[in-house]
């Protein structure tokens, strides 16, 4: 690859955020780069290294890419992570890690710039493949992604990793051999040691060949992204909820298409087969009278007023009471659910200097609301008031001493309101 051609697979991004893990794909990648900024000063380059903690040397290869980086003058920014076991498997977690890591540093105008290469697009296919995936996880890597309101950039993926260490040994690079990569127990090492050496060893071409199968199954999958995005528009509420009713008419087949389209948009990872299945018979499809759910991967797909509804897992607050003696100030909820504040220009009185304030998520008996005659039980009305179930237990409620004043952004109690007074407001 010459610098005309890393400066064009980089194209229209003159400021470029590299994965740098010290190896040897990343090492040549920061080589090429570095070489065209280089030739043109306007390139401006910045390399990350992550710090997974998995390897005892990992410190050792921090230093080395410090080294590296100071003698080529690109400024370095090392990512110490924390994995955790989310049940993904130490390979995926540490792949999530990273690319978070990423998403953190990467800055406006930058694109990230990555080292795959048509081996690792190779084993990736044939991971795919492993797991029984359709076109879209058949279509392995892109070229080019979306990624934080950015561009993920690979200008490797069509070399391969041999090209690669020819490039290394003629412009005597050195790189960090990461002991890992030998162990055949993680599914990927085990192809690339102990698979792939056959397949090429018959089929030359191998790698090439599975590359070409991987653009026509993303070429499939972007002619059915461009025959379904109408249709799929006419079904998303702009909550992003997706409606039932129109897909109980379909093919199971296009039904699914639909589906995968709609989890794609949310960013879901996608579910397999049976797990799509599941969606639409036990929660889409289920009794009138029920309160479906199914979860995945830290998310939920709920049914609410026949729609589907993508909602992320969060613990119960129900049993949560919180004080709040200083409601001058924000109140900062557990879990990341946001926070409260008591801001000017609403009907909320303030509290009276004997009435504790505090936060609540539940509330019993019967309470008078302004704006309907007589009264009703909390959960009557969040049914009055379209909330949906899994706000009903997350929604802040307002306490003044053992009195309901108000629930953030819903409703505001007879014994709470004040022609002028405060807003309760909830940030999430």
């Amino acid at each position: 690859m010459t610098l005309p051609v890393i400066a064009h697979a980089v194209s229209p991004y003159r400021q470029l955020l590299v994965g740098f893990s010290g190896g040897l794909d990343s090492t040549v990648l920061l080589h090429r780069l570095k070489c065209w900024r280089d030739q043109e000063p306007d390139v401006q380059i910045r390399a990350i290294h992550i710090h997974h903690g998995l390897s005892p040397h990992a410190d050792a290869w921090v230093a080395h890419c410090e080294a590296l980086c100071a003698a080529w003058a690109i400024p370095l920014r090392v990512e110490r992570v924390i994995l955790e076991d989310e049940g993904l498997g130490i390979e995926a977690q540490a792949r999530k890690a990273r690319y978070a890591a990423f998403a953190s540093a990467i800055q406006p105008g930058e694109a990230l710039v990555t080292a795959q290469h048509l081996d690792d697009q190779c084993e990736t296919f044939l991971l795919a493949l492993k797991r029984g995936s359709g076109p879209a996880g058949l279509s392995a890597m892109p070229e080019r992604a979306n990624f934080a309101d950015t561009a993920l950039i690979r200008p490797l993926l069509g070399e391969t990793r041999a090209s690669l260490e020819v490039w290394a040994r003629e412009h005597g690079l050195h790189w960090i051999e990461d002991e890992s990569n030998q162990d055949d127990s993680y599914d990927r090492n085990f192809l690339r040691l102990r698979v792939l050496p056959q397949l090429t060893e018959r089929w030359g071409h191998f790698a090439e060949a599975t590359a070409r199968s991987a653009m026509l199954c993303a070429e499939q999958e972007s002619l059915l992204d461009e025959l379904l995005s109408a249709e799929l528009a006419e079904l998303v509420s702009a909550d992003g909820a997706l409606a039932i009713a129109p897909m109980e008419a379909m093919s199971a087949v296009r039904r699914a298409a639909l589906l995968r389209r709609w989890l794609t948009s949310h960013n879901a990872s996608m579910p397999s087969r049976a797990m799509l299945s599941r969606l639409w018979d036990e929660v889409a499809q289920a009794r009138d009278d029920a309160a479906p759910c199914l979860h995945l991967n830290g998310y939920e797909v709920r049914r609410y007023k026949g729609q589907l509804w993508w909602i992320k897992s969060a613990p119960s607050l129900s049993d949560v009471v919180l004080d709040w003696s200083h409601s001058g100030d924000a109140l900062e909820l557990p879990y990341g659910a946001g926070k409260v504040s008591l801001a000017n220009t609403g009907h909320v009185r303030l509290p009276k200097d004997d009435e504790p304030v505090t936060v609540r998520f539940k509330a019993r008996g019967i309470l008078h609301i302004v704006g309907r005659n007589g009264g009703r039980k909390l959960k009557k009305i969040w049914q009055e008031c379209n909330v949906p179930p899994w706000r009903r237990d997350a929604t802040p409620l307002l306490f003044y001493g053992e009195t309901l004043i108000a629930a953030a952004g819903v409703f505001v109690t007879e014994e709470g309101w004040a022609e002028e007074g405060v807003c309760f407001e909830w940030k999430v």
